[in-house]
């Protein structure tokens, strides 16, 4: 599989396996899936302390020995943490000291491992004090538990907060993007002119990260809207459809390879996170790895997908100005 370079540090694969589900499938499900990754060549494993409450993370510590060098130094894990949630709902955030090195022990523990690869905080919390995130990361990283820190769901002035006071570089940020939730591009590209889509009053993560070399880890690669589910056969897209249809036809590909694919094709060497339990899915997923779009075939998805969303397009905007 082909490597990235997250935040411009930490050599990875191309695409990560999103493990917030393999709790919820027996047990020989999650174990083909996970070591379907590994021979796909699938070194990043992504979890967080609310997956399954916990149990994600067991089943994957019982999946694989990490206690054995061999298998740990093969992997890399990461975790993230700030939800506290109950069955029903998240009832709040906690981006404090104590919660954060608690939850990164905890998920240690739960792992089989003495350290983690990268931790980051999962969503913003509007109480956060800067000092105490400091605080946490200086302790997990001089203890050894944690070797690199990132984010998750964060805007760039909330990054900016962080880093007042974070010493160690923040080199990820997980955000939800696919084909059929382009909001990352949507904000600087005139092909989409609602006025909303423009006004983007607290920066274009997209441009911030690239900037700051920040990987972006794509939550959701197939997804569209939040939590809508697949885009593939569903009949509000009927022209990204029929396009990626297209595409994976030529290459003889599915179209959640051409998804993958759209992803890759992006200059910020954004890395998707694959959220499939299915070992065969995962293989066929990956297949988009090694695809290769033209810029008139990522630019042809994307508007594709404006058309089915009922968003404006540069073209019909300037035909309707000259009426």
């Amino acid at each position: 599989m082909k490597h990235i370079m997250i935040g411009g540090m930490v050599e990875s694969s191309a695409a990560a396996l999103g493990c917030m589900r393999i709790c919820r499938v027996p047990l020989e499900d999650a174990r083909k899936v996970v070591h379907q990754a590994l021979d796909l060549g699938i070194r990043l494993f992504d979890h967080a302390d609310v997956y399954g409450f916990g149990k994600s993370e067991e089943i994957f510590g019982e999946i694989l020995d990490l206690k054995t060098p061999s298998v740990r130094e093969r992997i890399q894990i990461q975790s993230k943490c700030t939800l506290i949630r109950d069955q029903v709902q998240t009832l709040y955030n906690d981006q404090s000291k104590e919660h954060i090195i608690k939850s990164a022990e905890a998920s240690l523990k739960r792992l089989g491992t003495d350290y983690l690869d990268m931790f980051l905080l999962h969503h913003p919390d509007t109480l956060v004090e800067p000092e105490e995130v400091a605080e946490a990361f200086d302790y997990l990283h001089s203890t050894g538990k944690v070797r690199y820190f990132g984010v998750s769901n964060h805007k760039p002035m909330q990054v900016e907060l962080l880093k007042t006071c974070v010493q160690q570089p923040l080199i990820m940020n997980q955000l939800q993007f696919s084909v059929a939730h382009p909001d990352l591009v949507d904000a600087s590209q005139p092909l989409r002119m609602q006025p909303h889509a423009l006004a983007d009053t607290n920066g274009d993560v997209l441009t911030y990260s690239r900037i700051h070399k920040m990987t972006i880890q794509a939550w959701s690669p197939f997804q569209f809207g939040f939590y809508g589910g697949p885009f593939m056969e569903n009949e509000q897209y009927p022209e990204l459809n029929q396009v990626a249809g297209r595409l994976a036809d030529e290459r003889q590909v599915s179209k959640s390879a051409i998804a993958i694919a759209w992803i890759l094709r992006h200059p910020a060497k954004i890395q998707p996170l694959i959220g499939t339990t299915n070992a065969q899915r995962l293989k066929d997923i990956c297949t988009g790895i090694d695809v290769e779009l033209t810029r008139e075939e990522w630019y042809e998805l994307y508007r594709a997908q404006l058309r089915d969303e009922g968003k404006s397009d540069l073209s019909s905007s300037v035909s309707k100005q000259k009426k």
